[in-house]
């Protein structure tokens, strides 16, 4: 992750050092030179129109239960149902889960994909890899997240990066594997800018917009202006375009650190107390909130982990017993959580006239199983889930695809997971014929699948 002041995370998740900040130009190491970065930076193509498109990719770490959330099936057995009923919504198509009342009024605004599965291990790290990026990572090559190819086609538009991770990259999963929120192959200089903060707590501050304490701004600000001497000193290095790309990338980090507009964005006590108190004074409430600030300020894709693990918390992983959690903590916990944030997120950019123009995805690793089992959960299950897609150019109030009478397989309009990253290519834009300078210089199609994206959502 590109944390330009902090300690990285490896290829697997290995990230820059405190020192290495000021090097995020230095690609030699992945085997990309800058004038191949350069090129396929202009070779993306924005449809037109999609100019102005965000997009903020809710990620439910833990993986919430199909049967109890969004696609529920009230007359199976009660060992498949689950104690929940399900309520209407503004939606003539949508019913939802009771445990979702503030939904509930916004099913005008969303659609649901209840068809959505992988056929990859059950695990949860595959599909952290599969839904962010479109791929299962084979033969040591892994895939860069959505936003950080959106970030690379399309560039920044201000001060601040193009793709930002909230509050911090996914933990430990039990898979021991990546996850799926780099650059990958793209090279650590596309990796996101990740918070690595609580905004939910009191003496909230963005570390990473301030230079290490051994770098003051002032030596800062010194080794800025040696860099513009040694530029004009090596003429012939400063005309050439890696030249070019290795200042670009400098002055990203430079205006990053030192700019005024990056750190008011981070500044969630410019909002009343009344706003951040619709979206819920948690950890997730206030990542939901500063994915619309930092989307205002410029920034083009946010990425909100509803978790950062599966462990020893309460999370949507509700396999019944310790360190797991059960129905009864999702109803009383996660639920009344993500209700309040997502729904006061979606209300929010309706009322600033954003939504039409910002994608909206919540999305997951995989569903759960159709039977309870015998600690009173459920286990994982890739087989079918669903996911929810709102403005960014979607039709809201809309179901898309069917899973069986139990909730276990689809059997309407299968939906797979490069068609779930297609459509949010799409919904950017993008032109998904794109290809990126894959390892050993290979093109790397932006989309693999013949269907590319789920286009009965626009």
């Amino acid at each position: 992750m590109l944390k330009i002041t902090g300690e990285g995370t490896a290829q697997t998740c290995d990230g820059l050092t405190r020192r290495d900040f000021l090097q995020v130009g230095t690609l030699g190491a992945v085997g990309l030179s800058m004038a191949d970065v350069a090129a396929a930076a202009s070779s993306g193509r924005v449809a037109p129109g999609h100019e102005n498109r965000n997009c903020i990719m809710i990620f439910n770490l833990g993986a919430p239960s199909q049967l109890d959330t969004w696609d529920m099936k009230p007359d199976a057995p009660a060992e498949i149902r689950g104690p929940f009923q399900p309520i209407a919504t503004t939606s003539p198509e949508i019913q939802i889960s009771q445990i979702f009342p503030q939904m509930a009024k916004h099913g005008d605004k969303f659609s649901l994909v209840r068809s959505c599965y992988h056929t990859a291990a059950a695990v949860h790290d595959t599909g952290h890899q599969m839904l962010q990026t479109g791929r299962l990572f084979q033969g040591g090559i892994n895939t860069p997240h959505a936003g950080c190819v959106a970030s690379y086609l399309l560039g920044r538009r201000t001060d601040l990066p193009g793709h930002v991770i909230l509050p911090e990259p996914m933990g430990r999963t039990g898979g021991n594997l990546p996850h799926g929120q780099d650059a990958g192959f793209l090279g650590k200089a596309h990796d996101p800018f990740v918070l690595m903060a609580d905004p939910s707590k009191a003496d909230f501050k963005v570390p990473n917009l301030l230079p290490p304490r051994e770098i003051g701004e002032a030596r800062l600000d010194r080794r800025r202006k040696l860099r513009s001497v040694v530029d004009e000193t090596v003429k012939h290095f400063e005309a050439s375009e890696d030249a070019a790309l290795l200042d670009s990338n400098f002055e990203s980090a430079y205006r990053l650190m030192t700019s005024k507009q990056a750190r008011e964005a981070f500044d969630l006590s410019k909002e009343s107390p009344k706003t951040r108190e619709r979206y819920g004074m948690n950890r997730f409430g206030q990542c939901c909130l500063l994915s619309r600030r930092l989307l205002v300020a410029g920034v083009r894709f946010v990425t909100v982990n509803t978790f950062l693990t599966v462990f020893d918390e309460i999370t949507w992983d509700i396999h019944g017993s310790k360190p797991f959690t059960s129905i009864e903590g999702m109803r009383d916990i996660v639920a009344p959580m993500y209700d309040q944030a997502y729904s006061a997120l979606l209300e929010d950019l309706h009322q600033r006239g954003m939504l039409d123009n910002t994608l909206v995805c919540s999305l997951q690793e995989f569903g759960r199983t159709p039977r309870v089992n015998p600690a009173g959960g459920r286990d994982h299950w890739p087989q079918v889930w669903t996911s929810m897609f709102a403005g960014g150019g979607v039709q809201g109030g809309r179901v898309i695809g069917k899973s069986d009478a139990i909730g276990g397989v689809p059997v309407e309009r299968p939906c797979d997971p490069p068609e779930v990253v297609g459509t949010i290519f799409r919904s950017l834009g993008l032109d998904l014929e794109t290809t990126l300078p894959g390892p050993q210089k290979r093109p790397f199609a932006l989309v693999d699948h013949g269907k590319h994206e789920i286009r009965e959502l626009f």
